[in-house]
């Protein structure tokens, strides 16, 4: 049985689309037009959320980005975009896995929610606080790439995959990739140049 992917366009769902063509796995693709609780109601009989990504794989159902991409790699693999638990980079692997969506997506979530999807002039306030905790965070990511071109164990793996959507959604929605640190847009860059990215943002 093929993995099933639920995805919208430059959405966290580009973290597993993008882990399934590095990895070069088989999978269905369903793209819903976003927000697919809205304009895609029996998509709720699939998750109840209504929310993307979803995963389908046998029995497993998973809603959560970062984990998709730690799932695959480690239930699909053995693979070298995943960090393994007595490598010594392994910490930091994690740190980075959740640091993507708990520390550098979820600004943007808010910024886009009340400026672009549910504009609202009264939370200006809030949507540029969070614009500058993005950036203040983002600092983390300039001092790590001071002595590597990727985040951990001297290689490409899922850690950037995920951060790299951060980046993404960043540039691609909010228009900040002018404002991106040198290391940082130089790291962005490798990252556009991969070939199965490019293949997963043409999806």
């Amino acid at each position: 049985m093929s993995i099933t992917l639920y995805h919208c366009t430059v959405s966290r769902s580009l973290r597993p689309l993008w882990t399934l063509e590095e990895m070069g796995l088989p999978y269905d693709l369903v793209i819903l037009p976003f927000p697919p609780r809205l304009t895609s109601p029996d998509f709720l009989a699939v998750n109840p959320l209504g929310t993307v990504p979803f995963l389908v794989d046998g029995e497993t159902r998973m809603s959560e980005s970062v984990a998709m991409a730690q799932y695959l790699v480690d239930r699909h693999g053995p693979t070298d975009l995943a960090v393994a638990v007595d490598e010594p980079a392994y910490g930091d692997y994690l740190n980075w896995l959740h640091r993507a969506d708990a520390t550098l997506t979820f600004p943007q979530t808010i910024v886009l929610r009340y400026t672009q999807f549910e504009p609202d002039p009264t939370l200006k306030k809030a949507a540029d606080d969070y614009t500058a905790w993005f950036f203040s965070r983002l600092r983390s990511l300039e001092a790590a790439l001071a002595d590597r071109d990727y985040l951990c164990a001297g290689r490409f793996t899922i850690a950037d995959i995920c951060v790299g959507f951060a980046l993404y959604l960043a540039d691609a929605r909010l228009g900040w990739r002018p404002h991106f640190k040198p290391r940082t847009a130089a790291y962005y860059e490798r990252l556009l140049a991969r070939p199965a990215f490019q293949r997963a943002a043409a999806l």
